[in-house]
């Protein structure tokens, strides 16, 4: 970086900061009653029917960090075995893991999902089958859908997944049970076919290859994850295939009523710790974080006139879709991304602008600084600044001092500090 840009950045005064508590609904479910949460909802009448003894029953996990997830992948598969089937479980996650078998499965470990504690065969494999033709769409389009072959050619298809709303887009049928099938047991295949006409057709076509799914291929259930806003489980929800299309709907809702929003309307500052393909499917939740070009499909979320990102998370293993929705990023986000694993997500996708390279800074506090410097229409004495660890962990933030009285009306927040400096080390780093 020139020094030019660092004598600029030097100029800017960053605000102190006062941390805060953002108080949300807590109702959840505890880890150690999921397993008998997730029996009470597959015992329910009917429900565990086309689970015979003999059968192989495959079980969907997909890429993202859902609370728990190990624990209730691994309740699943023991009630599947206490109807005396067969369970293995399949990678449902489109093109994520770098679009191979083996990321697949190395990402699920990543979150506990092994063998070794499931108790049973994790299956990775990024080859499909047509399972049928979709119905045609309003221009007379008819599609061959494609899912995982293992999955297709099992016994019967339980498909679990996390309900919430998407990232990318809004309509019926968002991230969940519907979009599993359709992008997640798609593979990298089938995701690039519903991808084909971008997000802003995906509220029609998700629910387009999920109903030809439901009808030709062998799904048995539906098994929704529903988290509060505290990333916590507090909600299952088993559906026959043909109650999916009905209940997902409202399930959704739900969901978007326990977001971690951000409460307040509006900051000239964004300052983001860290974005992962295991935060959000954007790296960070812009139904949180504030929609940007990259998402012109989304509505809500904060309104920010810069945001700055400074780190990854590990688990996202190097993959930054998402960084584009910033203006300044670190060098040291810049040096970890493995642009194999991002490139891949944003063909797939066609989220091109996702993966655009904003002004790379030397330290944090210099992308903190350039992005203050440049946000236009902002008070430079009483500067409006947001840091957040990121969009799944909203609990606790820090709002500049010029918002302390706004903070205070609020009755959704706490007061938690008093004003303070940035913990820059000498580097002007904050870790």
């Amino acid at each position: 970086m020139s020094g030019i840009i660092s004598q600029l950045c030097a100029e800017v005064e960053l605000p102190r900061m006062i941390q805060v508590k953002q108080l949300f609904d807590r109702d959840r479910i505890e880890s150690g009653d999921i397993p008998r949460a997730v029996f009470a909802q597959l015992s329910q009448a009917r429900l565990g029917d086309p689970i015979k003894p003999g059968k192989r029953i495959a079980i969907t996990c997909g890429s993202r960090g859902v609370a728990n997830i190990a624990i209730i992948i691994k309740a699943i598969a023991d009630f599947v075995k206490s109807k005396g089937a067969a369970p293995f479980v399949i990678p449902a996650m489109g093109s994520h893991g770098g679009a191979s078998a083996e990321g697949q499965k190395a990402l699920i470990a990543g979150y506990g999902v092994t063998e070794e504690f499931v108790g049973c065969p994790i299956v990775s494999s990024m080859e499909t089958v047509v399972i049928g033709q979709s119905e045609a769409d309003q221009n007379g389009v008819s599609y061959g859908v494609r899912i995982d072959k293992n999955a297709a050619e099992s016994d019967g298809i339980i498909v679990a997944g996390r309900i919430k709303p998407h990232t990318d887009f809004h309509g019926p049928y968002e991230s969940g049970i519907m979009k599993m099938m359709a992008i997640g047991l798609g593979k990298r295949e089938g995701a690039d076919i519903c991808h084909q006409n971008g997000f802003g057709d995906m509220a029609r076509m998700v629910p387009l290859f999920g109903k030809t799914i439901i009808k030709h291929a062998p799904v048995i259930l539906g098994f929704g994850i529903l988290e509060n806003a505290y990333c916590q489980t507090c909600k299952f929800a088993a559906l026959r295939p043909d109650e999916i299309e009905e209940k997902e709907p409202p399930l959704l809702e739900e969901a978007r009523s326990h977001l971690p929003i951000i409460l307040f309307d509006k900051t000239d500052v964004l300052v983001v710790d860290r974005i992962g393909k295991d935060i959000a499917g954007d790296g960070m939740d812009p139904n949180i974080t504030g929609a940007s070009p990259c998402s012109p499909f989304i509505t809500g979320g904060i309104e920010a006139k810069r945001t700055a990102i400074l780190d990854l998370t590990p688990e996202t293993h190097g993959a930054a879709f998402g960084i584009g929705a910033a203006h300044t990023i670190t060098k040291r986000l810049f040096n970890k991304i493995d642009y194999e694993a991002t490139y891949v997500n944003a063909v797939t996708s066609r989220g091109i602008d996702f993966v655009r390279i904003p002004c790379i800074l030397n330290t944090d506090k210099e992308a903190i600084q350039l992005a203050l410097r440049t946000s236009i229409g902002c008070d430079r004495d009483h500067p409006r600044i947001i840091r957040i660890a990121d969009s799944l962990h909203t609990e606790r933030m820090w709002i500049s001092e010029a918002m302390e009285d706004e903070a205070r009306a609020n009755k959704r927040l706490e007061i938690l500090s008093g004003p303070q400096d940035w913990p820059f080390d000498k580097d002007g780093n904050l870790w």
